[in-house]
């Protein structure tokens, strides 16, 4: 063989290479936070401070995770979740995300928790172009992809939910006189602004009181003696769960018993509901998109026998009465399908396509509940039901009831 012909034959074994490797390495297509083995994911929580009964959506997110590496990962990669404490404080938030975006260099944030925090690292999180998904606040600036393409909430728009109360209590109780304690921010705000657009032009004259709290307020006793004071015999609490159950429970010491409503993040019977007195919080009225553990018509359900066997395996130090158990295994099971469908292309850009295109069921959302996203839509829940507590559990009690 001549040398010009031994030439001609490597260059064309050398080109057959590299045609066959080309498909390979188009295959692979990583961001930061992940290699061969690893994805890299982060969140911000308050372990400590006035919110941190919601820490326990992270701790089951967290085992949740366990039960995927423990399974061999997704398609053979382990997640490394990351989980810091902010305190429920926004300059905290900052130094944390921060932390994990620059130096922990997490591939993308998943239900870091709270309005206020969340709003303090929204536009830094989108200069960055990092997903920013499922976060724990139904504020409506979250659903927002013109200007924040990257972030997208989990919890139902508070200001819907807030309008779904405002229906039915003008159904069922249309000379209501309404009293409501809400948080002192873009969470609290958000609610009595769908809470006044469900009653209409009758807002001004059924609301006869409105008290508000700061998270760094003690107590709420004296906002809780003010509404009674004002004859009110329907009680809104639009807070978070140590809150609810200072009111709940200031009510009833005070013997003032309205019909009372607690929105869905402060409703948990283990952060809120236990705390105030199961005696004093019967009757209660909230909105739920998730199945209640307690609630035996799920007994045989295959999918909560299985989260029972999860959480007496993995997740044995959260109360299984905790809104935030199921919660975080919701937004673990969204995760792991977000990160098979993106299969080797673990880019940033291809999380979030895949994030603002579900179409899904998850195994502990109500029946008739679905994970639904566009790009021009990117909140996943949508709808809800009605909840009232009986004395030991909360009963469902109306249809599935859409929000806009």
């Amino acid at each position: 063989m001549t040398r010009r012909k031994r030439s001609a034959l490597g260059a064309l074994a050398a080109l057959a290479l590299a045609f066959a490797a080309a498909p390979a390495l188009a295959q692979k297509q990583y961001g930061p936070g992940v290699t061969d083995t690893e994805i890299k994911i982060g969140t911000t929580t308050p372990f400590s401070g006035p919110a941190s009964a919601y820490a326990a959506g992270a701790i089951s997110t967290t085992a949740y995770f366990a039960m995927i590496n423990d399974q061999g990962g997704v398609n053979g990669r382990k997640i490394n979740f990351i989980s810091l404490d902010d305190a429920y404080s926004p300059p905290k938030t900052v130094e944390q995300i921060r932390r994990l975006i620059e130096s922990d260099e997490v591939l993308f944030l998943v239900n870091p928790v709270g309005t206020a925090t969340n709003m303090a690292v929204l536009k830094y999180i989108n200069q960055k172009k990092v997903p920013h998904l499922f976060i724990g606040s139904g504020a409506t600036v979250f659903n927002d992809p013109e200007h924040y393409p990257w972030t997208m909430s989990w919890t139902p728009h508070y200001a819907s939910e807030g309008e779904i109360y405002a229906k039915y209590i003008l159904s069922a109780k249309p000379d209501a006189r309404i009293g409501i304690l809400s948080q002192n921010d873009d969470l609290g705000r958000d609610y009595l602004l769908g809470f006044k657009r469900g009653l209409g032009d009758k807002a001004s004259t059924m609301i006869v009181s409105a008290q508000t709290y700061n998270t760094s307020d003690p107590t709420v006793d004296s906002q809780v003696v003010s509404l009674k004071t004002s004859g009110a015999n329907v009680f809104l609490i639009a807070s978070v769960p140590k809150f609810a159950a200072q009111a709940i429970r200031k009510a009833y010491d005070i013997d003032w018993h309205p019909q009372e409503f607690v929105v869905s993040i402060g409703s948990s019977i283990a952060g809120a509901i236990r705390p105030a007195g199961f005696e004093a919080a019967k009757g209660i009225i909230s909105a739920a998109y998730q199945k209640d553990p307690a609630d035996p018509q799920w007994k045989n359900d295959p999918a909560m026998q299985a989260w029972n066997v999860w959480m007496d395996k993995y997740n044995p130090h959260v109360d299984k009465s905790d809104y935030y158990a199921p919660y975080g295994y919701n937004i673990g099971s969204a995760v792991v399908q977000i990160l098979k469908q993106c299969g080797d292309d673990l880019t940033r850009e291809n999380i979030m396509k895949q994030a603002s295109h579900l179409n899904m069921e998850l195994p502990l959302l109500l029946p008739g509940i679905r994970l639904q996203t566009t790009p021009t839509d990117l909140r996943p829940i949508k709808q809800m039901r009605l909840v009232r507590f009986d004395g030991e559990r909360y009963v469902l009690f109306s249809d599935v009831l859409a929000s806009k």
